[in-house]
């Protein structure tokens, strides 16, 4: 019976360090970003906003869901970073959330990325930020999605 409730003890204790970790890691990028990307550049060009509130140029990885992290952008390669959009090509990371978010899988869907609708940003209201997301799968989409999902952005 002791043998039963250690285990039971250690189980428990790992899933909730687990889902410590995995609520910190859904809410940061998964990648970290170099120096170079995280500070808005001087140009004017907008930024798009990230989970920490911080402005990112050209991102390598951006939580999309960042509530539960079930959703982000990895490997994000972008091929313009203009004034009116920003246009990249990355993996989207989706949990299948079966049979349930914490004990599903995350599946790879590459797709374009398209940012635009730049808008002052109400927390600094002297930098723009992208406040659309569009998301074109290439090969494959997870169930239930359209081949093109349009995101809000938050302020």
């Amino acid at each position: 019976m002791r043998n039963h409730t250690l285990t039971k003890a250690v189980v428990l204790g790992a899933a909730a360090s687990l889902a410590a970790v995995m609520g910190t890691a859904s809410a940061a990028p998964a990648t970290a970003p170099s120096a170079a990307h995280t500070a808005p550049r001087q140009s004017g060009r907008p930024v798009v906003v990230d989970c920490f509130w911080q402005p990112q140029v050209r991102p390598g990885a951006f939580v999309i869901a960042c509530g539960d992290g079930n959703s982000l952008l990895s490997s994000v390669h972008w091929s313009q970073w203009g004034s009116r959009s920003a246009v990249g090509e990355a993996v989207n990371m989706v949990n299948d959330c079966k049979p349930y978010c914490a004990a599903g899988r995350f599946h790879s869907y590459p797709v374009t990325v398209r940012l635009d609708h730049p808008q002052p940003w109400k927390k600094r209201p002297q930098l723009e930020h992208y406040t659309r997301m569009t998301l074109t799968y290439t090969d494959g989409r997870p169930d239930g999605f359209g081949r093109v999902v349009t995101y809000p952005l938050w302020d």
